[in-house]
């Protein structure tokens, strides 16, 4: 089996790359120029018709959508790693369950606290009210994922898997849109775990921040 990865520095494609690490999966990885557009090119288009990073192209066959690459990761080459639970198992139930929360519920609502008052947004688009109502939604969701980390050191039990990888990248992305994790002690300490992983340093660059 051969895997392509199209991606981008520092964009929604970074988990898969973080992903792809942890599994010590070997993968080509080409790195698309967002800002002078090679990602709306004919060529690129005719692997993902929307034109966004990731795409992985499996013996050729493209698959995009960050949370479908990881959860079809996890699925093909997790589970004999480890870091991914069997099919038919109570936790393949629990890591599809939040991992699908962290992209969609979660994800939906950091979409509307950006569009409320991200710089990046359109100046029009921004609503104060619309945005402490996200925040606060935001802040009742990490409360409920703060209870789930309350019973365990990772999502699935006492071992890291792909599940935290994935929800705990969305978390992360969040905190860098302006959402808070004060007062969920046991959320930080999860994220904290996860941040120093090695691979999440090399892929998500804080190594070099830090220098």
């Amino acid at each position: 089996m051969t895997l392509k990865l199209f991606a981008a520095p520092m964009s929604s494609a970074t988990p898969v790359v973080h992903a792809i690490a942890e599994l010590g999966l070997e993968c080509d990885t080409v790195m698309l120029d967002l800002s002078s557009g090679e990602q709306k090119s004919p060529a690129y288009l005719a692997i993902n018709p929307h034109g966004v990073v990731p795409t992985l192209a499996v013996d050729g066959t493209p698959l995009f959508e960050a949370l479908a690459i990881m959860q079809w990761l996890g699925e093909h080459h997790g589970v004999g790693r480890g870091l991914w639970p069997a099919a038919g198992t109570p936790q393949r139930l629990v890591a599809l369950s939040w991992t699908t929360w962290a992209y969609v519920s979660y994800g939906a609502l950091v979409s509307v606290l950006n569009y409320a008052q991200s710089p990046q947004a359109d100046e029009r688009l921004h609503h104060a009210p619309l945005a402490a109502e996200a925040l606060s939604r935001l802040d009742a969701a990490l409360g409920r994922l703060d209870a789930h980390l309350a019973k365990s050191r990772w999502l699935l039990g006492e071992d890291f898997s792909l599940a935290d990888l994935i929800v705990a990248s969305v978390v992360t992305y969040s905190t860098y849109c302006g959402v808070g994790t004060d007062g969920h002690a046991h959320l930080g300490r999860w994220l904290q775990d996860f941040q120093s992983r090695e691979a999440f340093r090399r892929t998500w660059g804080m190594d070099a921040q830090a220098e």
